[in-house]
């Protein structure tokens, strides 16, 4: 028997998979927006860009902006009890609308 991989894409098939309307460049809407330290953001990975792709894990979670990095943003999330910074672009970004 082989051993078995657990790449860095590992079990994301539906996750990292648009749906056949989706198919296509985002709207500009999401990538012209402008975030500062401060805002709320939500990681929604975006399959279209696979390099600036924060990990699976991430997918869903309210962060905070710390501040920039280049083009991209410095996300500070927690996952269970730790703080973790994810370092991303605004492609795998969304507003967070929830309440304060």
């Amino acid at each position: 028997m082989v051993k078995r991989t657990h790449g860095y894409r590992y079990k994301s098939r539906k996750l990292l998979r648009k749906k056949p309307r989706e198919r296509g460049m985002s709207g500009l809407s999401r990538l012209l927006y402008e975030y500062k330290p401060g805002d709320k953001v939500v990681i929604d990975i975006d399959p279209t860009y696979i390099t600036t792709a924060p990990h699976r894990r991430y997918q869903g979670k309210v962060g905070v902006v710390v501040g920039t990095r280049g083009r991209a943003y410095v996300i500070e999330t927690y996952l269970g009890d730790k703080k973790k910074i994810v370092i991303t672009t605004a492609d795998h970004l969304v507003p967070y609308q929830g309440g304060s």
